[in-house]
């Protein structure tokens, strides 16, 4: 009895009914065709060791410069060219959209200021732009606009109509966009606080003074 046949009967003893009659089908399917469940000769090679060789590293010898990202001209222009404050106001133009951070900030200009030399206009921004960054005062610079009691403007929370065909307008645009971006030293510095020459209210003895622009005195 060959050694292919006790395997069989040795499996048949230890097997249910239904296991030996898929074991001897699947032995009969071996039988007709081995090579159906022997790997070809090609699969065979496919599992061979493969030997990896590391590639040699090339260094480079010379110095890896990136270039830098050119400057922005018209950024470059509008911070060198101009020689003074009304230079760069017409350099800057005020036919730009603003935003409505930009158009409080515009505003406070326009009516706090408009009849203010240039120097005078960009202190009032300026103040506004201080107290957006100082924790005593609103966050923002609608915020410190509207702040309840601060600028005389502002009636009932509302800020009245803007002349915007109006060259004021334009310039307080313009003057926005400059403090916005410190695009010009301001005569006030951190000042914070401001009123009229014609008036003197009792906060002002607390306060220190930075500058008087025309009408305007300027405290922090």
């Amino acid at each position: 009895m060959s050694a292919a046949a006790i395997a069989a009967i040795a499996a048949f003893s230890f097997s249910s009914a239904d296991g030996v009659q898929a074991w001897a089908q699947d032995f009969a399917v071996e039988a007709q065709n081995p090579e159906a469940v022997m790997p070809s000769e090609e699969e065979q090679s496919t599992d061979a060791t493969v030997e990896i060789v590391p590639q040699e590293i090339e260094f480079v010898s010379r110095e890896v410069v990136q270039p830098l990202p050119e400057k922005d001209a018209s950024l470059e222009l509008t911070e060198s060219s101009a020689s003074s404050l009304r230079e760069l106001v017409s350099q800057v133009g005020g036919d730009a959209e603003l935003s409505e951070q930009m158009r409080c900030l515009a505003g406070a200009v326009y009516f706090e200021a408009r009849g203010e030399p240039l120097a005078g206009q960009l202190a009032v921004a300026n103040v506004v732009i201080n107290r957006s960054e100082d924790r005593r005062f609103p966050a923002s610079y609608c915020g410190v606009v509207y702040q309840r009691a601060q600028f005389s403007f502002v009636k009932n929370g509302r800020m009245p109509r803007i002349r915007t065909g109006s060259k004021a307008w334009s310039r307080a645009k313009a003057i926005a966009q400059i403090a916005h971006k410190d695009m010009w030293d301001c005569e006030a510095g951190d000042a914070v606080y401001f009123h009229a020459k014609y008036v003197s209210p009792s906060w002002s003895r607390r306060k220190v003074r930075t500058a008087q622009i025309d009408t305007h005195i300027f405290y922090r």
